[in-house]
């Protein structure tokens, strides 16, 4: 089956999503235009970015035991 489908396949969809949007943020132009909506389609990206900026130790965690499972155990 793809891996679109699957559940680790969207795990690591929504990890990157949210490392993505965090280090976007970093970026003050891409903040501005990114990120800056808080509502709708636009909100999803500027809600990744403040999940991964305010709970950025449990993201790093999950990201490591991502690559692990992918890597080793997949």
């Amino acid at each position: 089956s793809p891996a679109v489908y699957s559940l680790d396949g969207l795990l690591a969809f929504a990890l990157l999503l949210v490392c993505t949007c965090a280090h976007l943020r970093k970026v003050p132009r891409l903040r501005a235009w990114l990120l800056s909506e808080k509502r709708g389609l636009w909100g999803v990206f500027y809600k990744a970015a403040v999940i991964g900026t305010r709970l950025h130790v449990a993201v790093a965690v999950s990201c490591v035991l991502m690559a692990f499972y992918v890597l080793v155990l997949k």
